[in-house]
Formats: structure tokens, C-alpha cells, sequence
């Protein structure tokens, strides 16, 4: 099947991006380079497409059960304009997707969600709230609006200095997590201090024909997602695919270290298993860690202890920009996760001496 384009793909290639296929989606991987991309985030501004992102919409007088069901986290609490970061997990706990709901403000008297579900997922995830809500016979349209708004991420210190200057009305205003629309650059967009770099910033849901017009009004330097990788394995983030995999490495929220979104007080899909798995405790949890000798950690590297028996695996390695030293995350046995425990990755077929760090790496806004 033919890769998915976002709406300014020819403005990103006319730029000088590098391109690389991520979820279905033909995105940019880097502008100019992933170290000058992820500098200007961590020090000043940066800005990145991210219409790969999924967007499902829900609204009807069960949109709120529905949401509740299908979640982890309690959206009861959800005023209009809040976001909420939550898991999406199967029957037995295990994550299916991570994901943001953000609560609009109401349609029609009911109460009204968008949430954004990884690259490639929205339709499978479209499918399974539909599916759902038929069984179960609740009252909720659901709409795939995927195609129909782009996404911006627009991250750094001087991420709400930017805004200002293109917005009518103050959205810099809004505290972490919280969210309005807004009017930016001429164009009302659903706009978020959300971001997944650590840093301060903002998510913009940009309706798809007007994306180019608020993309040129926020000038500064654009990043790909060879950064946005970087950036969040220093913030101690998850990638879905790496961190969590349903089919290739299936973890719950308490193995992954979100056990924070998960409301056992709720009711979900999910959560009789997770409420055993609460109570026993996990065996493995995800750790980061810092390579004390000379190489970088990548995905699939095994991980031993002084013994050189294998114990776990990394999700995710890279050279840190921002600490110059190569960092990771990745699965170990509990009695090894604490930090400053000495233990190895095995780079290139040669035992690098590791040590398991608290994260994020870096602080974080």
C-alpha cells in the first residue's frame, strides 16, 4: 500500500527534509540535522509535523462511558479543555496504545472527546471503540477525523513566546495540560500545552487545508522525528512499538512505569487483570540507563548482569545530545532496576558496562 502523506509534504521537501516511513506515513526524519533540531528544542524553539498522529472524535449521551470503558485513566474528571494522558490495554492488562484525551467542549449538551492514538492505529482503534459501542448497545458517533486536521508540536523554552506573537488570544495562558481553541496565525485551531519532548510547549490540531498558512506564521527551526526520538528517550518516554509491542513484547502500564494513568476505581478493559497484577507486583520493569564504556545502545541489544547472562532487553538507545553519553531504556528483572546497579549491554557482540539511572535523564519542564 502507498505510504500516507501529511498535508505539507512537498512544503517539508522544498525545505531539505529527509524523509522516512513511520506508522504508514511518509514523514520527515530530519531537517538540517537531528543535533541542531534537538538543540533548538532544548534551548529555544522548535517545531514538528506530527500528522501522523491519529485523531479520533467522540460525542453522543455515552460518549462519556464509552471513553471510560476503553481507557485507562478516569475522564470523569475531565473538565471541558483538560487533557488526560491514558492507556488503551486488552483483556489482560496488556497496552494495546497510549494515548492523550483531551475533553471539548460540549456538542449538542453531551460530552464531547478527541484523543490521538499512535501513527497507523487510528483506524484499528476507530474500529474497536465502534465495535464496542455496538455490543454493548451505547449511544456515541465516532468519527475518524485523521485525514481531516494536521498536528503541530511546537516545543522549547521560547515555545510560548512564539504562540504569542501569532495567537489573538493568550493561549500561552493555559497551564500544562489544559487546553482551548484558539485563533493562531488567522486559523481557530484545538490547541494543547501538551508536547512528548520535555520541554514546554504546545500540540496544535490545525484543520488540514489551512495547515500551511499556521506552519510558515510560526517561524523557527523545523524538526523531524530523528529528534523527536532523542528527546523523548532523554525524558524517560515511551515509543509504542518499542516500549510496548502487543504482539512482539506485551507489557502492562505498571511494567512500562505509567501505572500513574491507571484508575483501578474505574471500570475498563483491562482492569480485573490489572488489579491482580497491582496486587503481585511486577517481575520486570522498565529502566533507563547510561553506558559507562564507549558505545550506543539500539533497540533489540540484549542486557546482562556482571555474570553476562542475558536479563533483559533495550526498547530504545541513542548518544544523548544534551548529556554527550549514551542512554537507554529498556526491561530488567526487578532486583536489578534500582538505580546506580552495575549491569551490561552487549553492543556490536562486545559487553558495554552500563548503570541503571532514575528518568527522566534530564530535567524536564
Amino acid at each position: 500500500m502507498p505510504l500516507q502523506t501529511p498535508p505539507l509534504r512537498g512544503i517539508h521537501a522544498d525545505r531539505g527534509a529527509k524523509f522516512t516511513e513511520f506508522g504508514g506515513w511518509d514523514m520527515p526524519v530530519e531537517f538540517d540535522s537531528i543535533q541542531t533540531e534537538h538543540r533548538a528544542v532544548r534551548e529555544d524553539v522548535g517545531i514538528f509535523d506530527v500528522s501522523h498522529m491519529g485523531q479520533i472524535h467522540v460525542t453522543g449521551p455515552d460518549a462519556t462511558t464509552l471513553m471510560q470503558r476503553l481507557t485507562t485513566n478516569d475522564v470523569t474528571r475531565l473538565e471541558v479543555g483538560d487533557a488526560q494522558y491514558a492507556a488503551i490495554t486488552d483483556e489482560e492488562g496488556a497496552i494495546i496504545d497510549d494515548t492523550v484525551v483531551y475533553r471539548l467542549p460540549d456538542e449538542d449538551g453531551h460530552a464531547t472527546y478527541l484523543f490521538v492514538p499512535n501513527a497507523g492505529t487510528d483506524e484499528a482503534t476507530h474500529e474497536r471503540w465502534i465495535g464496542y459501542r455496538n455490543e454493548f448497545g451505547l449511544e456515541a458517533t465516532v468519527d475518524n477525523q485523521t485525514d481531516e486536521f494536521a498536528m503541530f508540536a511546537l516545543q522549547g523554552p521560547n515555545a510560548a513566546d512564539l504562540l504569542e506573537d501569532v495567537s489573538e488570544d493568550a493561549p500561552t495562558e493555559l497551564g500544562r495540560f489544559e487546553a482551548t481553541y484558539a485563533t493562531v496565525a488567522g486559523v481557530e485551531c484545538w490547541t494543547a500545552r501538551t508536547g512528548y519532548t520535555g520541554e514546554d510547549g504546545f500540540e496544535l490540531v490545525v484543520p488540514w487545508p489551512e495547515s500551511e498558512t499556521v506552519w510558515s506564521e510560526l517561524e523557527c527551526q523545523p524538526c523531524g522525528l530523528g529528534a523527536r526520538d532523542t528527546l523523548r528517550i532523554e525524558a524517560g518516554l515511551l515509543l509504542a512499538g518499542q516500549e510496548f509491542d502487543l504482539e512482539s513484547n506485551p507489557r502492562t502500564p505498571y511494567e512500562a512505569g505509567i501505572g500513574f494513568a491507571v484508575d483501578l476505581d474505574t471500570e475498563f478493559v483491562g482492569r480485573d487483570a490489572l488489579v491482580e497484577a497491582n496486587e503481585a507486583g511486577v517481575e520486570e520493569q522498565l529502566v533507563g540507563f547510561q553506558l559507562i564504556d564507549r558505545g550506543v545502545p539500539r533497540h533489540s541489544y540484549d542486557i546482562t548482569n556482571a555474570e553476562g547472562r542475558v536479563v533483559g532487553e533495550v526498547t530504545s538507545g541513542t548518544m544523548s545530545p544534551t548529556l554527550e553519553q549514551p542512554i537507554g531504556l529498556g526491561y530488567v528483572p526487578v532486583k536489578y532496576a534500582d538505580p546506580g546497579t552495575t549491569l551490561q549491554v552487549v553492543v556490536r557482540g562486545r559487553s558495554k558496562k552500563a548503570r541503571v539511572e532514575t528518568t527522566p535523564f534530564i530535567d524536564t519542564a
